[in-house]
């Protein structure tokens, strides 16, 4: 049984992941950092030059908690619908829209789908115009567009309409190389005409009778074959019916409500009342066919229009975030977590940012420092893990215990859990030092936050293995700085 998932299904599906972070009900999305310690092929797979692919199976979201470093949520702001990114330059060749694009109709460029054609750009001044008419597949050839009129015009050989100007947060937040934002202009969106007419296709033919004609677009759009009815211009030299633009003075009236449309070479006139009837000729292989609109007309949503099924997500990890994101180490994970609980509750996270490794606060400094990614022990209790930063001025131990041999599980082969006041000891440092034995003791971290210790002891801020991690990828190690901004963006296609 043949079948396709329709562009209407792909733009549904974005919509209802780009509204359900503003939704009443809110669902929460936390990107999330992790994986301080180097990717290596007795463990996660992959080295840190090649890192492993992410599997898609239950037991690696479990692994995924165990070396997650900390979280950021996502805010509805955060998030924008993008396009692939196509930029105007002089001379370049552009595909124009057209309503029934397939394999048997393809694009100037051999595309099969509207969505994969260059049938839009954006300027220098981030402004971004759809083609309605390409001069027949050639280049343009012109001055760079900066008309914002809501109506149809011509520059460089082409018919352009234009939709939308980037804002400046659009373009800090969500433009790059590959993707543009995509917004509908309201003033566009509102002079749109649904069911109009604002382009023909043109087949030459030959043999026609030269000169000027005008003929009624035929089929369901209002008052189609009459005077006001939608109106094509055909002219026809040496024989040919040539191209030719859909604008400006009485080219033609485009119509409104049609849904199909043809023209009838065997009914022209002189005049576009279309009072006076003329003869086009005899000749053979030509056509004029009418090119649909969008639905609600050009500019009424620049999204669907555009094929915004593509959402971009833009988070910015700035410095230490209030001592949730160390600095001290680097990340080779990022990924997105749906609905995660904090700690030891059931209860959905909503909290701006998390910390989400475990911590020791310890009740004497040791002879010498722990040094990060380190296999720490405990004797007393056979608890393994690796150090991720070391805070030497308020004896604070900062590990994750990844389920791995010497990263996470004791020799009995079981996790076991750092607990009591119990001596921690690095591999390579050879640092020792005691867990508090403080009921509740108050630190204030670097930042200014403040946190509990509770018998020296600090747990992350999510529960580990709730929600649902929707995203995961893996790259080369990224280091991190007090001074430094890490700026993330993940697309997701639908």
């Amino acid at each position: 049984m043949a079948a396709i998932i329709t562009e209407k299904f792909r733009q549904h599906n974005a919509e209802q992941f780009q509204e359900s972070f503003s939704e009443a009900a809110a669902t929460t999305y936390y990107l999330f950092i992790g994986k301080s310690s180097p990717f290596t092929g007795t463990t996660s797979g992959g080295d840190d030059n090649a890192p492993p692919t992410p599997s898609d199976d239950v037991t690696s979201e479990f692994y995924k908690w165990d070396s997650m470093l900390a979280a950021k949520l996502i805010s509805s702001s955060d998030v924008s619908f993008v396009i692939p990114r196509r930029n105007w330059a002089n001379s370049t060749t552009y595909d124009m829209y057209e309503h029934d694009i397939s394999a048997s109709n393809t694009t100037t460029s051999s595309a099969i789908n509207l969505y994969d054609s260059t049938f839009y750009f954006m300027t220098s001044a981030f402004r971004v115009y759809k083609v309605l008419d390409n001069n027949g597949g050639v280049a343009y050839s012109g001055a760079e567009p900066t008309t914002v009129n809501a109506n149809p015009f011509e520059l460089g050989g082409y018919t352009l309409q234009y939709m939308y100007t980037l804002s400046q947060s659009q373009i800090s937040k969500f433009l790059t190389s590959d993707f543009i934002p995509v917004t509908t202009d309201v003033n566009v969106s509102g002079a749109a005409t649904n069911g109009s007419i604002d382009a023909l296709r043109v087949t030459a033919g030959s043999g026609y009778t030269n000169g000027t004609y005008y003929a009624a677009i035929d089929g369901d759009g209002t008052n189609a074959g009459g005077a006001n009815g939608a109106i094509a211009l055909i002219k026809v030299v040496g024989g040919a019916i040539s191209a030719f633009k859909s604008t400006g003075s009485n080219l033609f009236a485009p119509g409104a409500g049609y849904t199909f449309g043809t023209v009838d070479l065997t009914t022209v006139f002189s005049n576009t009342a279309l009072t006076t009837a003329a003869n086009i000729g005899s000749g053979s292989g030509g056509s004029v066919q009418p090119i649909i609109s969008p639905k609600g007309g050009h500019g009424f949503n620049a999204v669907r229009e555009l094929g915004g099924h593509y959402v971009m997500m833009n988070t910015k990890l700035e410095q230490t975030e209030g001592d949730d994101f160390t600095v001290a180490n680097d990340f080779r994970e990022v990924g997105i977590v749906r609905n995660p609980f904090n700690f030891g509750t059931t209860t959905v996270a909503t909290a701006s940012q998390v910390r989400q490794t475990y911590a020791i606060v310890m009740a004497a400094s040791p002879s010498s420092p722990y040094e990060i990614d380190e296999k720490i022990t405990q004797s007393t209790t056979g608890a393994v893990g690796k150090v991720v930063e070391w805070d030497a001025t308020r004896k604070i131990l900062y590990y994750q215990q990844e389920q791995y041999a010497n990263y996470g599980i004791a020799s009995s082969g079981n996790h076991v859990a750092f607990s009591g006041a119990n001596a921690v000891t690095g591999a390579s440092s050879n640092a020792a030092a005691t867990p508090s034995a403080t009921a509740s003791q108050a630190v204030t971290l670097a930042g200014g936050t403040v946190v509990t210790f509770g018998s020296g002891y600090l747990n992350p801020e999510l529960a580990a293995d709730s929600g649902d991690i929707i995203y995961v990828e893996n790259r080369r190690p990224i280091s991190r700085a007090s001074d430094q901004t890490e700026d993330i963006k993940i697309v997701v296609e639908f």
